[in-house]
């Protein structure tokens, strides 16, 4: 699939020499087709590591996607150059006019704060109302998901007393729901957190079905019916080292953290981890665009807003 993004966006040579179709603003323009247009909130203090994880994840289908990255306005991130959030992200207040097919809002490392303590918790809660009306599709990720189930169904997070860190094994429930169509009976997936969303509080929703648990980290993946709203509390997106960088660098903070589990061989951190998601990484994205943003959206853009 092709991804469109603006011309000098640094990650794009990457993406290239990775071999994944990177198309220009210019060559996209001779194109007769409508992309899609994807917004991703990115609420990741390193920006630049999470748009490449996820372009990597929307690259995988013949649709093509237009890109835009979000920053919150209430918020100013410390560890991303001004000068790149300047260039390529746009404000809420900025976008807020705009319609999507579909949109991503990422995890955030503010989770043992209570929503509400978070400085752009009221910004993030407009965002999610306004993605109701005017977003055909929204994927909440990790911290985001927690947000989101707390703001769409009061579900609160808990903390659990230690980092739930590793790869760990995961079930599929309701396989006949197109978004894990494709999906083996047990796939392994990322999750790097201190809180969690109880999966007997998740289970009790009436309007949410879960599609993937797992005993030891619990509940995946859940979303709503038509997948307006769908719920990913771990990390699919993350690259094969993300896990064994986040180590690291709590051990350098002294946090003294636990080795990451199901991740490096014989559990020996020196040693190259093995990359056990990709294949269902890549899988669960293209789901998504195919079924539930491409599949569910309109041709006319402004056709998605609903009034409130």
């Amino acid at each position: 699939m092709p991804i469109k993004i603006q011309n000098d966006l640094p990650v794009k040579t990457i993406l290239e020499n990775e071999n994944i179709f990177v198309m220009d603003e210019k060559r996209a323009m001779s194109q007769d087709i409508r992309p899609l247009k994807i917004c991703i909130l990115n609420l990741m203090p390193l920006k630049e590591d999470t748009e490449l994880q996820l372009l990597r994840c929307l690259s995988n289908t013949p649709l093509q996607v237009d890109v835009e990255f979000m920053k919150t306005g209430s918020h100013v991130s410390q560890n991303t150059s001004a000068n790149h959030l300047n260039r390529f992200y746009s404000t809420f207040k900025e976008l807020r006019s705009n319609t999507y097919d579909g949109l991503i809002i990422t995890g955030a490392p503010v989770e043992l704060m209570e929503f509400e303590e978070v400085d752009y918790w009221d910004e993030l809660c407009e965002i999610m109302e306004w993605s109701i009306y005017n977003v055909t599709s929204t994927f909440h990720i990790c911290w985001g998901a927690q947000a989101g189930l707390y703001y769409h169904f009061g579900l609160p997070k808990v903390n659990i007393g230690h980092k739930l860190s590793g790869v760990y094994k995961h079930k599929v429930m309701n396989r006949k729901i197109p978004l894990v169509r494709g999906f083996d009976d047990y796939f392994m997936a990322p999750h790097s957190r201190y809180t969690d969303v109880p999966g007997e509080k998740i289970h009790a929703v009436k309007e949410l079905t879960v599609l993937a648990e797992s005993e030891e980290a619990g509940v995946l993946l859940c979303m709503t019916e038509g997948g307006k709203q769908i719920f990913v509390t771990g990390h699919l997106e993350y690259d094969r080292l993300t896990l064994k960088n986040e180590y690291e660098r709590d051990l350098k903070k002294g946090i003294n953290p636990s080795v990451p589990e199901h991740y490096f061989p014989n559990n020996d951190p020196t040693q190259k981890p093995h990359l056990q998601w990709r294949s269902h990484s890549n899988n669960l994205y293209t789901n998504w665009l195919n079924y539930y943003v491409y599949q569910s959206t309109p041709y006319e853009l402004s056709a998605i807003r609903k009034d409130h």
